[in-house]
């Protein structure tokens, strides 16, 4: 009597060999959380008081990044002009990265790497805050426009990453994730960045 051919092992499906990577990855973003706030949460109430004291004196929020950061200051402006989950006040804050006629313009007759500095040129005010992100510091437009900022009188803010490169040093105050891969850098900025917000929104717009 011959033996019932063999059943193969069934093969652990797409979804389970995902697993394991899910885990590392969310390990890894919870640990640069832990570690970011652990070392700088006096920095991210800084940043918040900073932008608290500049509205309260009517001054407004100027943020700008490249890629995904350019992603995450419109974020950030949207939860601050608009709101974070009540309804209050809006509150003056705005994205140098949304005007596409602009960006556009300014890339193709001068340079992009003037794209942030010709905006901070035309709406920055003495008293009003730039806020920076960016993961490596060193981008061109990103540096620019910082030392625009410093020229006419603005609180610079840098949301960096790694060692905070050249942008570091053009900042009134940086909060640096020290970490080198940019996904957990920007997933550390919007964690820091809503509670900045919520602080904000808590100083200005009581319940």
């Amino acid at each position: 009597m011959q033996n019932p051919p063999a059943t193969p092992e069934a093969s652990p499906k797409p979804t389970e060999a995902m697993l394991p990577v899910i885990a590392a990855l969310a390990h890894e973003s919870v640990t640069a959380k832990q570690r970011f706030f652990a070392e700088q949460a006096v920095q991210v109430a800084e940043a918040a008081q900073l932008i608290i004291e500049a509205m309260r004196e009517g001054h407004k929020l100027l943020l700008f990044g490249n890629g995904g950061s350019a992603a995450d200051a419109q974020h950030i402006a949207a939860e601050l002009a608009f709101k974070m989950g009540r309804e209050r006040q809006a509150l003056p804050a705005l994205a140098l990265t949304t005007d596409t006629s602009l960006l556009t313009a300014i890339s193709n007759d001068r340079s992009f790497d003037y794209v942030f500095a010709r905006q901070i040129k035309a709406l920055g005010q003495p008293g009003d805050v730039a806020l920076a992100l960016s993961t490596s510091g060193n981008s061109p437009n990103i540096t620019a426009a910082l030392k625009q900022a410093r020229e006419q009188g603005l609180v610079t803010i840098g949301l960096l990453g790694n060692t905070g490169g050249v942008a570091a040093a053009l900042v009134d105050l940086a909060l640096i994730v020290p970490h080198t891969d940019t996904p957990r850098i920007q997933e550390v900025h919007i964690a820091a960045s809503h509670i900045i917000c919520q602080l904000i929104e808590d100083a200005l717009c009581p319940a």
